[in-house]
């Protein structure tokens, strides 16, 4: 044989549970009258038969109406779908939907939002420069007297500002004691 027609050869294995949907009351090739069942139905038909028994003195006068309804409820949810999935998975998953925290979650646990907390804080405002002096405008700049000019008092020279945290402190030690390296 060819190594061309073994790479064409494929083989696909299914398992009983692809084959076959989960049904109730079927064993190998045997099934059970009208069945097999799905979950569904036996929950109807145990549910319905339980409801109709308890009510026999209300419907009773109806006949085998009642009967036949349920009988046609048992088969009408034998394969019913809601958006591509079985009933009691479609509930199950609105259940958990309805379950979740509206925040969803984080590593298992529900996800919360951190409570508020007021922000604190300030500033410092250091050597900060003098303002300016008000500019006068020339019309109303009075009459200079002819007697000698006298000039106003000058402020002192600036001082180096004064270290304020560990670190700057360090650095000015270290300036004064050693300069640069």
């Amino acid at each position: 044989m060819s190594g061309s027609a073994a790479a064409g050869r494929s083989g696909r294995f299914y398992t009983a549970a692809r084959r076959h949907p989960w049904v109730l009351g079927r064993v190998a090739d045997w099934k059970i009258p009208l069945g097999p069942y799905t979950p569904a139905q036996i929950a109807v038909a145990v549910g319905g038969g339980f409801v109709l028994f308890k009510t026999i003195a209300v419907w009773s006068w109806m006949g085998p109406v009642p009967v036949v309804a349920w009988v046609l409820a048992i088969w009408a949810v034998r394969r019913p779908k809601v958006r591509g999935r079985a009933p009691l998975q479609a509930a199950l998953g609105w259940v958990l939907l309805a379950w979740q925290p509206s925040g969803g979650r984080l590593g298992g646990r529900a996800a919360r939002d951190r409570a508020a907390r007021p922000f604190l804080g300030g500033f410092t405002i250091e050597d900060a420069p003098a303002p300016p002096p008000p500019a006068r405008s020339p019309s109303r700049t009075p009459e200079r007297s002819a007697g000698p000019r006298r000039h106003a008092a000058t402020a002192p020279p600036p001082q180096a500002a004064r270290p304020v945290s560990g670190v700057q402190q360090l650095l000015a030690l270290a300036e004064q004691a050693g300069g640069a390296r």
